[in-house]
């Protein structure tokens, strides 16, 4: 882990992940609890998260994601796991943002930082057929 980024250190390893998730047209609420894994790799940090999600009135089913991390020479590029841009963002600044355009939606992210023990993403999504914010809370 030496080798790894000082930008990215902070972030490798397991979190406890909860995600409250609010549909803005249908009302509807969902809940996102599991772990997330920064795993150092050469070049950065490989990102696995791995959970339950609940939306009210339906059962619950598993869901993962992935991303990729790479530290720049003052912020931290983001990628899907197949190496497409994402976004970047500064994790010296609390308060970071970032925005992404996957026509048609944007996606817009806040984080927010009291690392090494807690850290906060907040996305607002907004397109023709969506319109939610989701709030993520990362703890050790």
């Amino acid at each position: 882990m030496d080798e790894l980024p000082a930008l990215l250190r902070p972030f490798a390893g397991r979190w406890s992940i909860r995600r409250d998730i609010f549909d803005l047209d249908s009302q509807w609420t969902g809940q996102f609890k599991g772990q997330g894994d920064f795993v150092p790799r050469a070049a950065g940090l490989d990102y696995l998260e791995e959970g339950e999600l609940r939306f009210a009135g339906l059962p619950p089913f598993s869901a993962t994601r992935r991303y990729r991390w790479e530290a720049g020479d003052a912020d931290i590029l983001v990628e899907f796991d197949d190496g497409r841009f994402f976004h970047r963002f500064d994790p010296l600044e609390s308060g970071a943002e970032a925005a992404h355009f996957c026509d048609p939606d944007l996606y817009e992210v806040r984080y927010l930082f009291d690392l090494p023990s807690e850290w906060r993403a907040e996305w607002r999504v907004e397109g023709p057929r969506k319109d939610y914010r989701m709030v993520t809370i990362y703890k050790r």
